[in-house]
């Protein structure tokens, strides 16, 4: 690709995601997904682990040990791209785009929030299917927070899904 095609696909990017940031500034769309946001960091995942064991006792160990060692693995490979990358938040490039949250850290690439929780919920639900339908949504809703949030560029997302979907799948040969 020549650069005035890859210029356009950023000003396309950059139009998307202005458009998803709109959203956002709907008071009550901004509180849910601030609030999905925040369970996205972590808190909805551990308590899933938690239930897990609470429900399903011992058996349920190898699931939460495979979902933590997945978690740890993605965490490397996210802080390692963040490193590398580089990639500026999206209001950091554009006056159009607001952050209606505070970041976790400085860069966008790739969407760490994305990226765990589609490890998490494809870890789960190989073993517990019927999570699937509380799940999926969940991680759906935690990718759109990170674009209407003015977080991330949707590529953010995209490669964040996809390394999740990596991470949790070789984490099944590790098993």
């Amino acid at each position: 690709m020549d650069k005035l095609s890859w210029q356009w696909m950023g000003e396309c990017e950059l139009r998307l995601t202005e458009w998803f940031n709109q959203i956002g500034h709907r008071p009550v769309v901004l509180q849910i997904f601030r609030r999905v946001s925040r369970l996205g960091d972590g808190v909805f995942w551990y308590a899933l682990m938690l239930a897990m064991y609470l429900v399903n006792g011992a058996e349920a160990l190898p699931v939460i040990l495979q979902m933590i060692f997945a978690g740890l693995t993605a965490t490397l490979i996210y802080k390692w791209l963040k490193k590398k990358t580089l990639r500026p938040r999206p209001h950091q490039q554009s006056g159009r785009i607001h952050c209606l949250t505070a970041p976790l850290d400085r860069f966008s690439f790739p969407s760490g929030h994305t990226l765990h929780a589609v490890t998490f919920t494809l870890v789960a639900v190989v073993y517990y299917p019927m999570l699937s339908w509380v799940l999926v949504p969940f991680t759906l809703a935690v990718a759109m927070s990170r674009l209407i949030l003015g977080l991330h560029y949707p590529t953010d997302v995209l490669a964040g899904a996809v390394l999740g979907a990596t991470v949790a799948g070789l984490s099944f040969l590790a098993v």
